[in-house]
């Protein structure tokens, strides 16, 4: 389910609160599905339980994933406000992102091209 790459300079509990979060949105996890217990993931994964507890309290602090006592961990369905702070802040970042690859040289229509090639890996976003 999670590959983690254990050279890589990103720490283990941020690999992890992104391959989650890559699963979420890409809907293989899907709204109140529980995810795999820390004890058990920390074994699948060889790491210690201490940092997939650390990335499931992120991803819960998130917004992404909620916790019900004594049962474990579930995706969370996103609620609209945090949904839309989410947008707000990737819209920041990606801003930045595109001066940085205009500045270095890309042209507006492999921007565009990039764009479409997402659309269509992820079926498009909501239409407003």
């Amino acid at each position: 389910m999670f590959e983690l790459d254990l050279r890589s300079r990103l720490p283990i509990y941020e690999q992890l609160i992104e391959k989650i979060k890559e699963l979420i949105i890409s809907e293989v996890l899907k709204t109140d599905e529980q995810l795999p217990s820390v004890r058990m993931l920390a074994q699948q994964l060889t790491i210690n339980p201490n940092t997939i507890q650390k990335a499931y309290r992120e991803l819960e602090r998130q917004g992404y994933i909620y916790t019900v006592k004594g049962k474990g961990n579930f995706v969370a369905p996103i609620g609209a406000t945090i949904h839309r702070d989410k947008i707000e802040k990737l819209k920041e970042e990606l801003a930045k992102l595109l001066s940085e690859v205009m500045y270095l040289g890309m042209k507006k229509d492999e921007i565009l091209q990039l764009i479409s090639n997402v659309d269509d890996l992820v079926g498009g976003g909501n239409e407003k």
